[in-house]
């Protein structure tokens, strides 16, 4: 009788996506909108005599991204794993179109593909592809992962590829998040820490010689290190932001009253977003802000950790890892502990691709939710 009853109850529970999740998704979703009202307003004013502009982009991309989330909550995930390698197939001609004249050039790095009135920003969707080939690639070598030719050089060789492509454009930021991405989904995998460390070692000395040959990369380092010193030139974002996270103090300044927005921070909606943030709504915004990253953490690794399959447990993860990823870099390069990388806040910062992407995340987490164990 209690097995019967047991079993109704996992009936009962089979199907339902984490309402949980659902919600944090969707308070990120609306705080980002209402954050990048906030910060654009005047820089939008300016630019496009529309006070409302990039808010109401940022409107229409957050609604393709629900309805994208959506999709991806109801379609079959095995379809989704049977496209594993048209995803990655797909990130490399994606990347590849940003060499070519389909490409689009911003201060002198080609990241983006024109689809219109939008740029396109093929890096955001080739970290999806990579987790998709990664949790696949994983949960079939078990049995081979702790070999050198079958668990450790098809994974990074694949990845390798794909920041070889990213370096190209040049987006070293972009390849460091992909190597996050395969560093983490490795040690779940299964992958031995010898070789790990030992490629560790490897991507130290390369992001040396990457930075040491290259007058920006070098420039961006020396700025990092002595932000004030160079306050007029490499390091003035970076000030900046730290000038808004301190003038925010407790309770903060106000929503809409900070003034790093008023062309003291460039580019205050996107990247350095946060920044406003911590100047508006102070300490006490940002504890909350981070409450709410936690919960939406918390609740995809509780997703992660009771899925069955060791394919729809590696791609929670890894899904959970790109979010993850995007919102400690951010905060990392706007409090001025790593060097600037160009990397967006998940949900929160303007743009229609990292955004676009968020939700994909969040919408395939909450498909795999249904088959998490009560």
């Amino acid at each position: 009788m209690t097995s019967g009853i047991n079993a109704k109850k996992s009936a009962g529970n089979a199907g339902r996506i984490d309402h949980w999740l659902l919600v944090a998704t969707l308070v990120l979703g609306a705080f980002g909108l209402i954050m990048v009202l906030s910060s654009s307003g005047i820089m939008a004013e300016q630019k496009y005599q529309d006070t409302y502009y990039f808010f109401k982009r940022q409107l229409a991309f957050t609604g393709v991204g629900l309805i994208i989330m959506l999709a991806c909550m109801y379609v079959p995930r095995n379809l989704l794993y049977s496209l594993t390698y048209f995803w990655v197939g797909l990130a490399v001609i994606m990347l590849g179109l940003c060499l070519s004249p389909l490409g689009v050039s911003v201060n002198g790095a080609s990241r983006w593909i024109r689809l219109g009135p939008v740029n396109f920003q093929p890096l955001e969707y080739a970290k999806i592809a990579l987790v998709f080939y990664l949790a696949y690639f994983f949960s079939r070598k078990q049995d081979m992962v702790r070999t050198f030719s079958v668990g450790f050089l098809p994974p990074f060789l694949v990845t390798g590829f794909l920041c070889g492509l990213l370096l190209l454009q040049p987006d070293f930021g972009g390849a460091v998040v992909l190597c996050g991405l395969l560093l983490f989904m490795c040690m779940v995998g299964g992958t031995r820490i010898s070789y790990l460390l030992l490629s560790l070692v490897f991507a130290g000395g390369a992001g040396y010689m990457l930075i040491s040959s290259s007058p920006y990369r070098l420039k961006r380092w020396t700025a990092f290190l002595n932000p004030h010193e160079l306050a007029q030139n490499e390091g003035y974002q970076l000030v900046q932001s730290l000038y808004a996270f301190g003038s925010g103090k407790l309770f903060g300044k106000g929503f809409g009253a900070g003034q790093s927005k008023l062309f003291f921070l460039p580019e205050a909606h996107n990247d350095f977003i946060m920044a406003v943030v911590g100047e508006e709504l102070g300490f006490v915004g940002m504890s909350i802000f981070f409450c709410i990253i936690g919960f939406f953490l918390y609740r995809a690794l509780r997703i992660a950790m009771r899925l069955e399959e060791l394919q729809d447990r590696f791609t929670a993860f890894g899904l959970t890892c790109i979010i993850a990823l995007g919102m400690i870099l951010n905060l990392a390069v706007v409090l001025g502990t790593v060097p600037p990388k160009g990397v967006a806040m998940p949900f929160i910062s303007y743009g229609g691709s990292s955004l676009t992407v968020s939700f994909i995340c969040a919408g395939i987490l909450l498909n795999l939710s249904r088959r998490a164990k009560a």
